[in-house]
């Protein structure tokens, strides 16, 4: 067996751009197409999460039942199956371990249910993960879904203004916070309150006391609120926890 492996999306077209020239490793491939080495098929998404047959070179190696939500997943969990199988892993086994995996911190990490009231965290922080992140919630019956957003930098909220507008508006309820401009100076002239104007019935705030505030007075019972963003949004989240408990 080789001592090194190149895993990857089969199915991307920017990845196989990316590999090639690569002839130094054995070239594993994953993905939904029957093309790739490991992919699945009758793939079914159960309130969010994947059900789907697992394949390895035409032959089916188990049944993957996941326990993080988003179609996303389906790719990481066959890219992990990949990379056991390779390691010398049974692919039965790596199937249990991937069913018991419920998912890492900040992503969908579920920090509590009060008064029948989800609360989650997630790091996503650009428009293709938030759109990944909030789709998965929609999907899973959730009366309804609270995005509550961060902003990252100045340079990204103006340079994709529009495309973080498109994907806030997919939750039922959107609340954001003033942009984290972390390293950068607002340059750009650009603030929130630009971006709420484009996500109909949108709301902002300066701190994160306001937002939890604002969700602890309107949230009820069947609705999930997710936090967003790789700053320091989380500390949202545990204030709101925390006027749950004193509640």
């Amino acid at each position: 067996m080789a001592t090194k492996a190149l895993i990857f999306n089969g199915d991307d077209a920017n990845t196989l751009k990316a590999v090639e020239g690569i002839d130094d490793k054995d070239r594993i491939t994953f993905g939904i197409e029957k093309t790739n080495d490991f992919y699945a098929d009758n793939i079914e998404m159960v309130h969010a999460y994947a059900h789907f047959d697992a394949y390895h070179k035409g032959e089916k190696i188990g049944h993957v039942e996941l326990n993080v939500p988003g179609y996303h997943n389906v790719y990481n969990a066959l890219a992990a199956i990949a990379a056991a199988v390779y390691n010398g892993v049974d692919a039965e086994e790596a199937i249990t371990a991937l069913e018991h995996f419920g998912g890492a911190g900040r992503r969908f990490e579920k920090l509590g249910t009060f008064n029948g009231i989800d609360i989650a965290d997630d790091y996503a922080h650009h428009p293709a993960e938030l759109k990944v992140t909030l789709e998965a919630a929609m999907e899973m019956g959730y009366n309804r879904v609270w995005a509550v957003f961060q902003p990252f930098t100045f340079s990204r909220t103006a340079i994709l203004m529009d495309d973080f507008a498109e994907v806030l508006r997919i939750p039922d309820k959107c609340v954001m916070t003033e942009i984290m401009g972390s390293r950068e100076v607002n340059t750009y002239n650009v603030y929130t309150s630009q971006l709420a104007e484009k996500i109909p019935g949108s709301v902002w705030f300066n701190t994160f006391e306001e937002v939890a505030q604002h969700v602890f007075e309107n949230a009820e019972s069947g609705d999930l609120v997710i936090t967003l963003g790789c700053g320091d949004i989380y500390k949202a989240a545990k204030i709101l926890i925390k006027k749950y408990q004193n509640k």
